[in-house]
């Protein structure tokens, strides 16, 4: 049997056989990941490729571990990692990638929303060169819900202040060659936007559109909360835009002042100094704009402090617990 192999045709054998990575996060997905796996299975089983599935649990306080080991047990091409407590989900998938040894590593959720059937696509389109391969959910004909609305609000923010280009709707589902993959892991800051530093690096990619089916079971678990953490992590990560903010307010201000000052000279000059009254409303007025500005500016130094503050102790992005093979 022929293999075709970036591009090449080889003979099948053990020693030139494809290793494919999936790397799944889970955080309390206890009953899901069962499904999720059996439908991963349908898919790879009947591809000629060797695979490593690595689910990464992120300090889950249900019984995702124990599921997750009783799959290991059954199947050797799992393997669990375990952190030390919840990290997150973009530092989940670091640990994953992070631990991945495969030629070509796909990242997916454990929720059953990206299908696996996309898994054989991704892989052609790995054989004919792209380093790459990006899934773009579509979605047509639905309305808009509030997560929808700011999540194309947010992409549309970070697209226009930032010079990486991060597509709507194209999150944490892709494959990446070993290339690529070396090169993430070779950038170990520690506020992670997975997405925007995958499109950062510039290798060959493509997109590959996709419809998201519906969750197994249970609800998501971004909450509002961890969209905005994410958000500010992207937005202070890829963007000085909000110093420039700040600077293009105080330069307003100042241009502003120069006309005030002008105004007041002219009736100096013409000899109308009794025309002057005290303006205090307008003063007090100025000042409160002013200071208001002064301290959304010292709020966006401050934050872009403490992220260096937290890049400079160089905490591990991850604390890995155990690992389950």
């Amino acid at each position: 049997m022929l293999i075709k192999r970036r591009g090449r045709i080889l003979p099948m054998s053990p020693e030139n056989q494809q290793t494919i990575d999936l790397v799944i996060p889970v955080f309390n997905e206890a009953g899901v990941v069962e499904q999720t796996y059996a439908s991963i299975c349908k898919v790879i089983d009947t591809l000629p490729y060797k695979f490593t599935i690595y689910y990464v649990d992120d300090g889950s306080q249900d019984s995702s571990v124990e599921c997750l080991a009783s799959l290991a047990e059954k199947d050797k091409r799992i393997v669990l990692l375990q952190l030390a407590r919840n990290f997150g989900h973009q530092a989940a998938l670091t640990a994953g990638l992070d631990t991945s040894t495969g030629d070509f590593v796909i990242s997916m959720d454990a929720d059953g929303q990206h299908p696996p059937e996309m898994i054989p696509q991704m892989i052609g389109l790995f054989e004919q060169g792209y380093d790459i391969i990006q899934a773009q959910r579509i979605e047509e004909g639905q309305g808009f819900s509030f997560k929808e609305i700011t999540s194309l609000g947010f992409y549309a923010l970070i697209n226009r202040i930032s010079g990486t280009r991060i597509l709507p709707g194209a999150a944490d589902f892709r494959g990446m060659s070993r290339q690529a993959v070396d090169a993430l892991k070779a950038m170990p800051e520690y506020h992670r936007f997975l997405r925007g530093m995958i499109s950062w690096m510039g290798y060959r990619s493509v997109i590959l559109p996709y419809h998201e089916t519906r969750r197994v079971a249970g609800k998501s678990k971004y909450s509002l909360s961890k969209m905005f953490r994410l958000a500010m992590d992207a937005i202070f990560s890829f963007s000085l835009m909000p110093l420039y903010i700040g600077l293009s307010a105080g330069g307003l201000f100042f241009g502003l002042a120069a006309l005030e000052m002008i105004y007041v000279l002219s009736f100096w000059v013409t000899g109308r100094t009794s025309n002057l009254a005290p303006g205090w409303s307008s003063l007090m007025f100025v000042i409160l704009i002013v200071s208001g500005i002064i301290m959304i500016l010292l709020g966006f130094i401050g934050v872009y402090v403490g992220y260096i503050f937290q890049e400079v102790k160089r905490r591990p992005v991850y604390l890995l617990k155990k690992r389950h093979q």
